[in-house]
């Protein structure tokens, strides 16, 4: 029967690993549609990743919430280390195969994670009431009805139910040691959280406590396989993808925008028609802008498929405060599930087939990118450096420059700024009578 248990295990994890290592493989495709971007080392970077995605440094501006947040993704990520004795006892068919080798320290590592176990429950429990109770604004936004709400609402939930069964099955297991049963009375391990409910199990039979202990243990690591594989799909892929995404987070001042060298030399040009070159070069037509998710650089679908949808740079957009469409998480995700669609187009027909849609337009308005001031707020805020506003200006120089789509009062600015050199219709040699007149 044993053998036939560690059978079972092997295969469920080699099947979950290698359903999840495909799903990577397909994210990684989705991100290589963008063009390429050069990203160059630097120490700044590392230093990004420990604040940022590790230490959660923006999250404490609530700090409430923020020690709720670090405490459900401290105990994510310590409490996994568990998981490596259980997939070693679940391929070996030992039982808790580091309580001999480490003694007392053992004890005290498993009363650690079971107190990161009840803060993790506690706080999930907690973020529920707020979503669903308190309606907190930014997590009752129009841009997550439907799956979204509702994939936030599963995780929450799911998390819960694997801190339950790993509390059960510590419980279970003291009470099979206070009744010296079989290999568990080898045991003397001290389970300072679920040792409040262990007399909840100890007027059961020995049988019956090993059924339940087995059963937590086993629906806790199908649990675990089950949500590895959930993660892609879901908006908690930035777990995984905030590390790289801190890491390769532009490192440039944060309100210089990335112009583009043929504009520049235009103005130069303009502006010191010496510099003209006579016989300008021959050159490919140029595209100015992005219009879909191809045009658009692999940092910034990266930057999309990290969005955690906490809402945060919605929160702090001045136009979305005023009743204006813009959202800048709509933008990400309105840019991931294109990337999204693309790449099913690409799984059905082994290339990307022309579907007579575009990020622009289909996806993101007009309306939408008119509205943002270019401010900043979006990419202040962003716990994992994300940046919307890098998406948003490639989408407006499209419109602008490829589509000549603009309001009447931004072509009278751009007339007179390509004639006058200035927003306002008065001649350069005029610019300054307004000086003279003070005389």
């Amino acid at each position: 029967m044993q053998i036939i248990q560690q059978i079972l295990f092997i295969f469920l994890a080699t099947f979950a690993i290698f359903l999840f290592s495909r799903q990577v493989k397909l994210i990684r495709r989705n991100i290589k549609l963008g063009r390429d971007e050069t990203i160059e080392p630097h120490p700044k970077r590392w230093k990004n990743v420990l604040l940022m995605a590790l230490g959660q440094k923006r999250m404490f501006d609530k700090p409430l919430v923020a020690l709720l947040h670090f405490a459900v993704y401290a105990g994510f990520i310590i409490i996994n280390i568990e998981i490596l004795e259980i997939i070693l006892d679940g391929i070996f068919g030992t039982h808790r195969l580091f309580a001999p080798t480490l003694g007392r320290f053992y004890s005290f590592v498993i009363n650690f994670f079971e107190v990161l176990a009840f803060l993790v429950l506690l706080s999930c429990v907690i973020f529920l009431i707020r979503r669903n109770i308190l309606k907190v604004r930014r997590l009752n936004l129009r841009e997550l009805n439907g799956w979204p709400r509702s994939d936030a609402n599963y995780i929450l939930i799911f998390e819960i139910v694997l801190m339950a069964l790993f509390l059960t099955m510590n419980a279970s297991d003291k009470a099979l040691q206070l009744m010296n049963y079989s290999h568990y009375a080898d045991l003397s391990t001290n389970f300072f959280v679920s040792g409040f409910i262990t007399p909840i199990f100890t007027n059961f039979s020995p049988s019956v406590l090993v059924g339940i202990e087995r059963t937590a243990w086993w629906l806790h690591i199908a649990g675990v396989f089950f949500f590895l594989n959930y993660i892609p799909f879901s908006k908690h892929l930035h777990i995984l993808l905030a590390f790289p995404n801190t890491y390769y987070a532009r490192l440039i001042p944060q309100g210089k925008m990335q112009n583009m060298p043929e504009i520049q030399r235009e103005v130069l040009y303009a502006m010191q028609p010496e510099t003209a070159p006579t016989e300008a070069p021959a050159e490919d037509p140029k595209k100015f802008g992005a219009k879909d998710v191809f045009d658009l650089s692999w940092r910034n679908l990266l930057d999309a498929y990290t969005c955690t949808e906490c809402g945060r740079c919605t929160a702090s957009c001045p136009a979305n405060q005023t009743g204006k469409l813009l959202s800048p998480r709509k933008i990400m995700m309105d840019t991931r599930d294109r990337m999204e669609e693309i790449g099913r187009n690409i799984d059905k027909n082994g290339s990307f087939q022309d579907d007579g849609k575009t990020l622009l337009h289909h996806y993101i308005s007009a309306e939408e990118l008119r509205a943002c001031t270019s401010c900043q707020a979006c990419v202040q805020v962003c716990p994992v450096l994300i940046h919307p506003l890098h998406i948003i200006n490639q989408l407006k120089r499209y419109l602008v420059m490829e589509e000549s789509n603009a309001p009447q009062e931004w072509n009278s600015m751009f007339s007179n700024v390509e004639n006058n050199f200035a927003p306002w219709k008065f001649s350069p040699d005029e610019r300054d009578k307004w000086a003279a007149e003070m005389d």
